[in-house]
């Protein structure tokens, strides 16, 4: 048994730009319904495509999920870089990762600009060209502006590395009874337990979204700058997407160094993807996604014609299915499941969000099996494996093969039934 293929009609973007940003987690987003966080620039851009509700990534370590994202791991289609290169476009890379930049220069031939992000800075800064991000954000849109390149790749990652925001971007945040949100450019890592302070949770949030309107006005320069590119050389496409997300407090820890259990506030990031031509502007799609999906589409997006693919691998269902026909007749090749395997491991259905964590409470090493009904719940906060104890048993085999690397398995096993029991 293969995939189904099935034809594409030639028709593709006349250049590519694509917004990367590592730790930033969809809650935190107003387009995710954070009503207290504002964000113009990916609000409009929200507006102008089409929002991936449920884009969830199945490995948390960023270059595994940016080849996915290139089209290049694994690849059952056409990549993006065998589809620019189809059409002689040379890829930009501007990051502020050295590691991204290796990465890009040997898998795509890109042209890469590497700017210097450091988490050795003490301090907020004075204005906010001085903040990693203008920096990062002013080289990015020399690249576009030039003309030299049709497709350019920004991947931030400094939002995990350094809160350098002017102050005036956290104070927009707190409220006249708060107290001050915490001071300094570092980005926190400390374990919440029932003795933290709430006010300090609240104070990192505060930081953190302060952080966010930076990102949102330093990359509203990009989108505007590929608007202007559209009127002279043809339409461009845009991808804004997460890599992986930040925990903030929401499941034990605040930061990176601590044991990131596969909640959605790791694995579920934002993604919006905007048509060339301007189709299905404001529309919301609520099926599962993998970043691999997205790789696949943008492919199709350079490339044109073709073919499509229909149908999950049998071999390797975590590959690549192309979202392009959202944009001509909102049909889309449906995913059942996504996982995410390691010690914490997580399947992720439709209906359910099941996870392994460590048992506290029981001999050290020992696991627990979780499971949070979706998509009301959110944020994961109500464990209702004891009331459905039939979900939890079904899951807990997918989790345990997940676990243990037995990576097919984990895909391809049956699923519990749909709904809440």
């Amino acid at each position: 048994m293969t995939p189904d293929f099935v034809p594409v009609a030639a028709g593709r973007s006349d250049g590519l730009l694509v917004v990367t940003v590592d730790r930033l987690p969809a809650w935190m987003l107003p387009a995710y319904g954070a009503t207290w966080v504002a964000t113009p620039a990916i609000d409009s851009l929200a507006a102008r495509g089409v929002v991936l509700d449920r884009l969830i990534t199945p490995d948390t370590e960023p270059a595994a999920v940016l080849r996915d994202l290139a089209a290049t791991a694994e690849s059952q289609g056409p990549t993006l870089g065998g589809a620019a290169a189809a059409r002689g476009w040379k890829p930009a890379l501007v990051t502020d990762d050295p590691a991204v930049a290796a990465w890009f220069t040997a898998a795509l031939d890109a042209d890469v600009t590497l700017v210097a992000s450091s988490s050795a800075v003490a301090a907020e800064a004075a204005a906010d060209e001085e903040t990693s991000l203008a920096r990062l954000a002013a080289a990015a849109v020399d690249v576009i502006r030039s003309g030299g390149h049709r497709l350019v790749w920004c991947h931030v990652a400094s939002l995990g590395v350094v809160w350098d925001a002017p102050r005036r971007h956290r104070d927009r945040y707190v409220d006249p009874a708060d107290p001050p949100p915490p001071a300094g450019a570092g980005v926190p890592s400390f374990p919440v337990d029932a003795g933290t302070d709430p006010d300090t949770l609240v104070g990192v949030r505060q930081v953190f979204a302060g952080q966010l309107s930076l990102l949102d006005a330093e990359i509203g320069r990009l989108f505007a700058a590929v608007r202007a590119k559209t009127t002279e050389a043809g339409a461009w496409a845009v991808l804004f997407a997460g890599v992986r997300g930040m925990p903030l407090g929401l499941h034990g820890w605040v930061g990176e160094a601590g044991p990131e259990a596969a909640y959605g506030e790791l694995v579920h990031v934002p993604a919006i993807l905007v048509d060339a031509s301007g189709r299905m502007a404001a529309q919301r799609y609520s099926g599962l996604v993998v970043p691999a999906d997205l790789g696949s589409t943008l492919a199709e997006f350079v490339g044109g014609g073709g073919s499509r693919c229909t149908e999950p691998n049998p071999v390797a269902p975590w590959r690549g299915m192309s979202l392009a026909g959202l944009f001509e007749d909102w049909s889309a090749p449906r995913r059942d499941r996504v996982v995410i395997g390691g010690p914490q491991a997580a399947v992720v259905t439709p209906s359910w969000h099941g996870l392994l964590t460590r048992d506290d409470r029981a001999a050290e090493g020992s696991m627990l099996v979780r499971l949070f009904a979706k998509p009301d719940d959110f944020f994961e906060l109500t464990d209702v494996a004891d009331r459905c104890p039939a979900v939890a048993e079904r899951l807990a085999g997918l989790l345990a093969r997940a676990a243990a690397g037995e990576r097919l398995a984990a895909w391809r096993g049956p699923l519990p039934e749909a709904g809440p029991e």
